[in-house]
């Protein structure tokens, strides 16, 4: 081995062992970024959650408004036709008032009328008795000159006992004609006053329910603005966190994309180191030529193949290989779960007993860690051709790689499993042509790159 190659090699080490340490480190950092992300998150639902509690409170405060300003309306309507009523039996009294006056000048007159009518009744009893009574008339009748004056005379006195009892009867019913029209009257403004002052009554309560729900209305309204304030502030918290989200998803993307160029480099050395290799190896073929007794041997070991590990599954050649071997149950796409239509991110595949996972081409282990969602999963980086991807291992049993590790296509990394949310032994396989994020927006169908 020559010194150039020598020195070449060592910086090379150098230079990798360097880079792990930095991606070690740097996957710390998105560690930590992806748990206050998390706690952003976790925080940012609880503000929403409460930002939600608050309107549906606004809403039932302002249908409980909605209910008593009806209520309120109802009673005003109420009242404006109890007033009515009031003023109508008012109207009532003062009609009936009148008439009673009225009345009150027509019993004067009858009064005076009985009061004659009694004077002259008082007469004709008095001429009665001193004229000896019945035996008078018969006295003027005997006195008749004639036959016609006798006729007159009869006439005249049937006239007389007639009108007396004419005004004997007309005395009888004026009295009783005048002690009915002073009942009716008396017991119609009695009940005029009573419905009157029922009125004035249901006026009074209906006066205290429109002020008590009056004051329930401001209570309402003040609770409202309050409410109104509250979820402000919580809207303003949660905006807050929004865009403390974003920035760390900025800073996680950041640092992956530090991550992946990272892994290009390694990659790019890489390349350099089999270039290398291969430069040495022809130049010691070229050596060996020159000895005829040991190139058998010296080609012989220089063309022995390595041996590797067997894997399941079989390595394919190209940048891409597929990650696990099993039968595929769900393509990317949209697809139903329970029943609802969904976007499926990845390809899924299935199989039983104990599966190995490996990684589907070279990269760096960014995160490997258990989340409710995805279990057990591992995120990788890739550099291949210039271009960044993210390749997303979840529900496995269990992950054989941490943070900031290299790993080589083929590698294995895992165990097929059923951890997180899942509803069976499977492995989720997502690829990203580009950093990783929540919303998947770089999630591209894994059959662009890798035979399935």
């Amino acid at each position: 081995m020559n010194r150039k190659y020598f020195v070449s090699l060592s910086i090379a080490a150098v230079l990798t062992i360097g880079g792990l340490g930095t991606s070690a480190s740097a996957h710390s950092s998105v560690d930590d970024l992806k748990k206050q992300q998390d706690d952003v998150s976790s925080k940012k639902e609880e503000v929403n959650g409460k930002i939600d509690s608050k309107k549906s409170e606004i809403n039932d405060n302002i249908s409980k408004q909605k209910d008593i300003q009806e209520q309120i309306d109802v009673l005003g309507k109420q009242l404006n036709d109890t007033e009515s009523k009031i003023k109508d039996k008012e109207k009532e009294i003062d009609d009936t008032t009148a008439e009673i006056n009225k009345l009150k000048e027509e019993i004067e007159v009858l009064k005076q009328k009985i009061e004659e009518r009694n004077e002259l009744l008082k007469e004709r009893a008095r001429a009665i008795q001193e004229k000896g009574g019945s035996a008078n008339y018969v006295d003027v009748l005997l006195g008749a000159d004639s036959f016609g004056d006798f006729v007159n005379r009869v006439t005249a006195v049937n006239t007389i006992v007639s009108a007396d009892k004419k005004i004997m009867d007309e005395q009888k019913r004026d009295q009783a004609e005048l002690e009915k029209k002073q009942k009716q009257v008396e017991e119609k403004l009695a009940s005029l006053e009573k419905d009157k002052a029922s009125l004035q009554t249901l006026k009074k309560e209906l006066d205290s329910q429109k002020a008590e729900k009056a004051s329930l209305f401001k209570q309402l309204e003040k609770q409202q603005k309050s409410l109104e304030v509250e979820k402000a502030d919580l809207q303003q918290e949660s905006d807050e966190l929004s865009k403390r989200e974003k920035s760390i998803e900025g800073e996680i993307q950041a640092e992956q994309e530090r991550l992946a160029e990272l892994a290009r480099k390694q990659e790019e050395e890489r390349k350099r180191q089999e270039a290398e290799a291969a430069k040495k190896r022809a130049a010691e073929q070229a050596a060996a030529q020159s000895s005829a007794s040991s190139s058998s041997s010296s080609a012989s070991a220089s063309s022995a193949p390595a041996k590797s590990a067997a894997a399941a599954p079989a390595v394919s050649s190209g940048a891409w290989t597929r990650p696990a071997s099993g039968a595929i149950t769900t393509n990317f796409g949209t697809d139903i779960l329970n029943g609802k239509p969904r976007m499926h991110w990845g390809i899924d595949v299935a199989a039983r007993g104990s599966v190995p996972i490996v990684a589907a081409a070279d990269g760096i282990v960014i995160r490997s860690e258990y989340s409710s969602s995805y279990g057990n999963v591992v995120y990788m980086t890739h550099s291949i051709n210039g271009k960044t991807f993210t390749t997303v291992y979840a529900h496995m049993s269990s992950a054989l790689v941490g943070n900031g590790q290299s790993v080589k296509k083929g590698q294995q990394i895992g165990y097929m499993g059923d951890t997180g949310y899942s509803f069976g032994q499977h492995l989720h396989f997502e690829l990203h042509a580009g950093p990783w994020n929540a919303a998947k927006s770089n999630a591209v169908n894994p059959r662009q790159y890798i035979n399935f």
